[in-house]
Formats: structure tokens, sequence, C-alpha cells
């Protein structure tokens, strides 16, 4: 495969950057703004760029999905992974995912649903519709290094 790192295998994706060279964009959704924070410092602490916003709307505008007044195709607000909390207020992670995967324009974009609630029916129903994976909150480095690794498997 491509450059990888074969001195040290346990931490080989702590720091990682994407084919094109370029360190990956994500974009973190989060009512709360502490947990807003702590996602953005461990996102950073993995090299990642990291754009924030407070809910599904703000997150639906950044990606150019907010109406059909604008359709631009992505300029600057291209993102490699969008990792959501599953509630909050206006619009859940759920709805927002289902928003992003019907868009021909980010369908393709890995989603992943943070909750602190473990309710099973949640966790399936998030990824029968697309989900990349379904994180416990509160989310801790290891939790990171596990998305950032697949983020890299899945793109292609």
């Amino acid at each position: 495969m491509a450059s990888g790192s074969a001195a040290s295998s346990s931490s080989s994706c702590s720091n990682w950057v994407m084919e094109n060279g370029d360190v990956p964009h994500v974009l973190a959704v989060d009512d709360n703004l502490i947990d807003r924070k702590l996602i953005e410092k461990l996102l950073r602490n993995s090299s990642c760029r990291v754009t924030t916003a407070e809910n599904g709307p703000r997150a639906l505008e950044f990606l150019g999905l907010a109406s059909d007044k604008q359709n631009n195709l992505g300029t600057g607000s291209k993102v490699n992974l969008v990792i959501t909390d599953y509630c909050m207020p206006g619009m859940t992670g759920y709805e927002l995912l289902k928003k992003i995967k019907e868009s021909a324009i980010t369908k393709e974009v890995p989603v992943v649903i943070m909750s602190s609630e473990n309710i099973p029916t949640r966790v399936n129903e998030c990824m029968e519709k697309g989900a990349q994976m379904f994180i416990q909150k509160p989310l801790k480095q290891s939790d990171v290094k596990k998305l950032t690794c697949q983020l890299m498997n899945c793109k292609g």
C-alpha cells in the first residue's frame, strides 16, 4: 500500500495524510460546546483539519445542502468525514445523516454518529441509513484513532 510507517505499527494511524497530501477535513457537529471542543481537540491531535457546527442546519449550510439557492459543488466545504451527535434539538444526527446520504454531492462522505445513550435500535437505524460507525460518548482518543484508521482504509 501507500506510505505507511512500518516501524511503529501500534500508532500508524495517529497522524495521517490523505493520498493527495492533504490532512483530512472533518466536520464535527454537536449542540454541546464542551463536547464540540473535546471532539475538535481529539481530531486536531490526530492531525485533522476541523470545522465545527452547533446543529444540523448549520452543518448542511456548510456542506452546501441547506437550500437550492446555492448549488456550489463544495467550494471550500469539501470534507472527508462528518462526525455528529445523535441527540440535538431541531434536527437529530440521524436526520442529518439521511440528508447527507440523499445528496449526490455528499453521499460518499463517511458519517459517524455519537451518542451517550446506547440504544440498539438507534444504532441499527443509523447503520442501515449508511453511518460509518456509531460511537459511545464521551469520545476518546482511541475512538478517533479507530475512525481515522477506518477512514484511511475506506478512501478510494
